[in-house]
């Protein structure tokens, strides 16, 4: 017989928990204990361990990385993304660029996937691993995060201000479907794998906006003859002026605006100006530099459009 009270208690062994929970093939254990008096002192006796092994759980998520739509030209262009393991077992992924996105104004060329291989989070060709098909990543631990670059060419067709969208999908290799999906024996150690709430199957869209621009030089003369008139004489001083238009949404580089001394005539020194601001005639610190040899250069740097800049400088007919 058995006198006074029993306690029964229960073991629990737990894991870190994860974005996914419990590690898959986490081996749960369960041992109750009664605690009681039977007349004759305290006992204690266990019950048989319940073991139960965490299933795979497969979840993915994938997001791009970049502030917006990517402002590029034709050419060559990196379309950034961040690929999370959510489950709580190893898994690899596949990846598939989808470029020819509804409501595109043209679609890009997909060149390859790349993983970033030394974590800097910026593409460097020639670091960086190019997969191969199928594109699929290695086996990434749980919680890993993992940042692709899809490599795409524009084509020379873009116009300024057209846009283009490219769709990255990651789809566990294991499998995906509905919620609750199980691949049975597919999980760590023979366990089973369990689709999660993402399916095993994340999208993410890159988006790029093409920015081009264009350069026009237009160039006037104003004569001032020695009479007060504006004959073409000798001694007529001819003040040149270079407007130079960037049209588009994009960015020229390194813009340099130059211009030969006509033949029968002699620059006036000190004359060059950009804006109505007055340049120097030696190559020093400003933008520009002027001679009879030479003629003028001004370096207007790189320019946004839009906008426009005025050269002008004078010459004095021989």
């Amino acid at each position: 017989m058995i006198c006074g009270a029993a306690a029964i208690t229960g073991l629990v062994f737990s894991a870190p928990a994860l974005a996914g929970g419990v590690t898959a093939g986490t081996l749960i254990e369960n041992t109750a204990v009664a605690s009681y008096d039977d007349g004759a002192g305290a006992r204690t006796i266990n019950s048989n361990t319940v073991t139960v092994r965490v299933d795979e759980l497969l979840d993915v998520t994938l997001t791009s990385q970049d502030p917006g739509p990517i402002n590029t030209r034709p050419g060559d262009a990196v379309l950034t993304f961040e690929l999370t393991n959510q489950g709580n077992g190893p898994e690899a992924f596949t990846l598939l660029a989808n470029p020819a996105v509804a409501g595109n104004d043209f679609d890009v060329v997909v060149r390859s996937i790349a993983i970033d291989s030394n974590g800097n989070g910026v593409y460097d060709a020639g670091v960086d691993e190019i997969l191969t098909a199928p594109q699929t990543t290695a086996i990434l631990a749980p919680d890993t995060v993992l940042t692709v670059f899809v490599l795409v060419t524009v084509p020379d067709g873009a116009s300024d201000r057209q846009t283009s969208s490219v769709d990255l999908t990651a789809e566990a290799v294991t499998g995906s479907g509905a919620p609750g999906t199980v691949f049975a024996g597919a999980g760590v150690d023979g366990g089973d794998a369990i689709v999660g709430t993402t399916g095993a199957l994340a999208t993410a869209r890159g988006q790029l906006v093409v920015g081009v621009a264009n350069v026009e030089l237009v160039k006037s003369v104003v004569l001032r003859d020695p009479f007060g008139g504006t004959s073409a004489v000798p001694g007529t001083v001819a003040t040149f002026t270079i407007l130079a238009r960037i049209s588009g949404s994009g960015t020229i580089n390194d813009l340099l605006v130059t211009d030969a001394i006509p033949d029968g005539t002699t620059y006036v020194p000190g004359t060059l100006a950009l804006d109505s601001a007055a340049l120097s005639d030696a190559e020093d610190g400003d933008a520009g530099a002027a001679s009879d040899a030479a003629g003028i250069t001004v370096n207007l740097g790189d320019v946004t459009a839009d906008a426009t800049a005025s050269v002008t400088f004078d010459v004095v007919i021989d």
